[in-house]
């Protein structure tokens, strides 16, 4: 597994200034994020997670997902959540022409956009959180507001125990953070762990659930 900050660093922040990393509020408001999906079962399961503890979150879908879970992608929406842009392939963007990209997010856009009931939120976040300036420049053109992230819980490292996916969000969690979850089968064993031992601890913490618009 790979270089990753569970909490990101300040210094990244500034630097790159211009993507969302967090959205610093006064009320406790937190941004459960969800990238990847639709997948079956496992989109399904988070929905009901989340409808426990009358939680809302943004759900980042790859294009092809959607085509794939028409049905249950309908359900995200129904439930009252949001809805980002996560390419349609979930391709890198370290490793592809920029205009190639660009297509790419494009492509899953049309996807977004042939579903009547999907809110249209201009919302993108880069698959690995590996987008070039051009890229971003491009898209941030189009009117994308790019969502990274203040804490990432590395459900998907499968190096880590669930224990420890769990802490990396209670440990770091802050009013007004954007955390990272994965809807997806790598992810899984460690979210069914700590998904609803996190949704527990942040009610109990007076923290409130909010969407990005």
């Amino acid at each position: 597994m790979g270089f990753y900050w569970v909490k990101t660093n300040s210094f990244i922040k500034k630097v790159f200034s211009k993507y969302c990393w967090d959205i610093p509020n006064n009320e406790k408001k937190i941004y459960l994020t969800f990238d990847d999906g639709p997948t079956p079962e496992i989109t399904d399961w988070v929905l009901s997670e989340l409808k426990k503890f009358d939680a809302k979150a943004t759900f980042f879908c790859i294009g092809k997902n959607i085509k794939a879970n028409l049905a249950l992608f309908e359900k995200l929406i129904t439930d009252g959540h949001s809805i980002g842009n996560h390419t349609m392939n979930h391709v890198n963007g370290w490793k592809i022409h920029t205009n190639d990209y660009i297509e790419n997010v494009k492509n899953c856009a049309e996807v977004l956009d042939e579903q009547e009931k999907a809110p249209r939120r201009l919302l993108f976040r880069p698959p690995y959180g590996k987008i070039k300036k051009a890229q971003s420049k491009v898209l941030r053109k189009l009117g994308y507001k790019i969502v990274m992230w203040d804490v990432l819980s590395a459900d998907f490292d499968q190096s880590i125990t669930p224990e420890k996916c769990l802490e990396n969000v209670t440990k770091n969690v802050k009013s007004g953070s954007v955390i990272v979850f994965h809807d997806s089968i790598k992810a899984s064993p460690n979210l069914r762990f700590a998904l609803p031992r996190t949704l527990h601890f942040l009610k109990e913490n007076g923290y409130k659930f909010d969407i990005i618009h």
